[in-house]
């Protein structure tokens, strides 16, 4: 595979990213950590691997006990990137641990495995005594460090949920756990359309975001908007499953709220209602749609004229 590297602006820089050139498919997102990891290129062209294979060795309980990755087996399995001296890491372990034990007394075949960013081997042990599920061992720093890159975490406290073949269900672990602390929604699949919301607008920075704007006096007002996008949403999220890449935009319906007046304020859009937009954050960029009626017809053309790049952006 012929690969280039490219530095991109993120939330996060600076940022090396490896491509194939040939399809033009993210290889790695994490490429600092492979110059890194691996200076001599002895993993070139360092791919992605399965996490079974990453995550092989000794797991850690927290009695010091070890196991192997055959307790994940025929698991959903919760990555949890995490440290004790991150105070929005610890409030998420609070939450978790009763949402570990609502899935697991609910008979779900589930497991955890924390991969720590702590700073010393005291302060993983203090953090680590407090969770019931299993860990890397902070010694193992080549496989903590692996496991960022496989998965091209940027930052924690990040939550990846993995179904019992090691495939990806979704990189939104925190917002599901904070938005379902029931696990009624569990294994958390993601849905093709997100009513925006306070726990759920982190995503607004995951990448692209189509954002419909609508008038909601009255509560329910916002299904017939997602029942609107639904469709395109759905096969766009099928179309880039079946290559194995991943969902290049995500679709929220906003109504009239603090949320939604924040947004709009941030991102400098008209007051109109309904207004439909893409929202790249990172790229500080915007694509405004202001037309008096918003039909499936029209959110279509919208998104793959964005696809295929012939929209012109607008600052945010």
């Amino acid at each position: 595979i012929f690969l280039f590297s490219i530095i991109r602006c993120s939330s996060v820089i600076p940022s090396l990213v490896f491509v194939d050139a040939a399809t033009g498919k993210v290889v790695c997102r994490n490429g600092l950590l492979v110059v890194r990891d691996d200076p001599k290129g002895l993993e070139f062209p360092w791919g992605p691997k399965p996490f079974a294979e990453v995550v092989a060795g000794p797991l850690l309980r927290n009695n010091r006990q070890t196991t192997d990755i055959s307790s994940l087996e025929g698991h959903y399995v919760g990555v949890y990137f995490s440290a004790h001296w991150c105070p929005p890491c610890r409030s998420l372990t609070r939450v978790l641990l009763e949402s570990y034990r609502t899935v697991k007394e609910s008979g779900q075949h589930f497991e955890m495995v924390f991969v720590s960013a702590d700073r010393s081997e005291e302060s993983f042990q203090q953090y680590f005594s407090e969770m019931p599920w299993l860990a890397v061992p902070y010694s193992d720093e080549a496989r903590r460090s692996r496991l960022n890159r496989l998965f091209g975490i940027q930052g924690i406290p990040t939550l990846i949920l993995l179904d019992a073949e090691g495939h990806m269900i979704t990189r939104q672990g925190r917002v599901e756990v904070l938005n379902d602390p029931e696990c009624r929604l569990f294994p958390w699949h993601p849905r093709p359309v997100l009513e925006l919301s306070e726990s759920n607008a982190v995503q607004l920075h995951e990448g692209p975001c189509l954002v419909l704007f609508v008038d909601t006096e009255e509560e329910g007002e916002l299904e017939p908007a997602k029942e609107l996008i639904q469709p395109i949403a759905e096969k766009i999220m099928a179309k880039y499953k079946a290559k194995e890449e991943e969902t290049p935009l995500l679709f929220f319906v906003a109504g009239e709220d603090d949320m939604s007046d924040s947004l709009r304020d941030y991102t400098n859009l008209p007051e109109a209602a309904p207004l439909l937009t893409i929202l790249d954050m990172s790229a500080r960029a915007k694509y405004v749609k202001d037309v008096e009626e918003i039909t499936p017809a029209v959110v279509e053309t919208f998104v793959q004229d964005f696809l295929a790049e012939k929209l012109k952006p607008e600052p945010i």
